[in-house]
């Protein structure tokens, strides 16, 4: 990251910010570590480039050791803003988010709120503010974490089950969130697969979408384990299985 600085400085380009998702990232699932995120804040110290620290999922967390969030690890210094909302913690539909920040940066996103939708529907936010007054926060996320944490390892299960070593398909194992990312063979694209999956009755999200310009790759995938029953997880790993299996004997000469 520190060379693509150095590039672009020398071009006469000076980043405006640097954005990140630490933790269980969408789409991968995986959470920075506290070495990265320290080096990380350095960086955009040395080259005076302010961090935005998206954290949508940062509760979410179902075992491992909670991680400091950059935000805190600043200590107030102003070098990063963090945002956070209520759509995975509540209601995805509610589409009620917050952020912390340098005072001056927190009032300019008000005037640029303002100047694009002048206020976000006045009813989401008495919601959020009735979920906020009324309900234990703590035993609600309790609730989540343990609903959320079953499915997940659920999921992991199934997928230990229905694919073999020798499909070489590989996945993560997030400690938290509501992703999966899984990797297959180079010989499968999954553009091409995600049609295959269909016909099976299970979809996915194909991660070439997710990579940038120039770095994509074509043989990864999104998966979400957050809404189906474990019934329809079952059933939803057994049938990308067999799409999988179906797809790599159709591609043998």
């Amino acid at each position: 990251m520190e060379a693509g600085i150095k590039r672009l400085l020398k071009e006469g380009k000076h980043p405006k910010f640097i954005y990140v998702v630490p933790d269980f990232q969408n789409p991968s699932g995986i959470t920075m570590s506290l070495e990265k995120r320290l080096a990380l804040l350095a960086l955009g110290k040395k080259h005076r480039i302010p961090i935005v620290e998206d954290s949508p999922y940062r509760d979410l967390r179902y075992k491992g050791e909670r991680i400091p969030s950059i935000y805190s690890l600043d200590k107030n210094q102003g070098n990063v803003v963090g945002l956070y909302t209520f759509s995975k913690l509540l209601c995805p539909g509610l589409r009620v988010g917050f952020n912390i920040g340098p005072p001056k940066v927190i009032d300019k996103f008000h005037f640029i709120k303002s100047a694009n939708i002048l206020n976000t529907p006045k009813l989401n936010q008495d919601i959020c503010t009735t979920f906020l007054r009324e309900y234990d926060l703590d035993a609600h996320f309790r609730k989540a974490r343990r609903y959320y944490s079953e499915k997940l390892s659920f999921f992991l299960e199934a997928m230990e089950n229905n694919f073999p070593e020798s499909l070489g398909v590989k996945w993560t194992r997030p400690e938290g969130g509501l992703f999966l990312w899984i990797t297959t063979p180079e010989e499968i694209d999954t553009n091409e697969l995600f049609y295959r999956a269909i016909k099976e009755k299970v979809a996915f999200v194909p991660g070439e979408v997710f990579y940038p310009e120039g770095a994509r790759r074509h043989n990864t995938m999104r998966i979400n384990f957050s809404y189906p029953t474990k019934e329809q997880i079952l059933k939803g790993v057994e049938r990308l299985a067999r799409a999988v299996k179906d797809f790599r004997t159709s591609k043998k000469p």
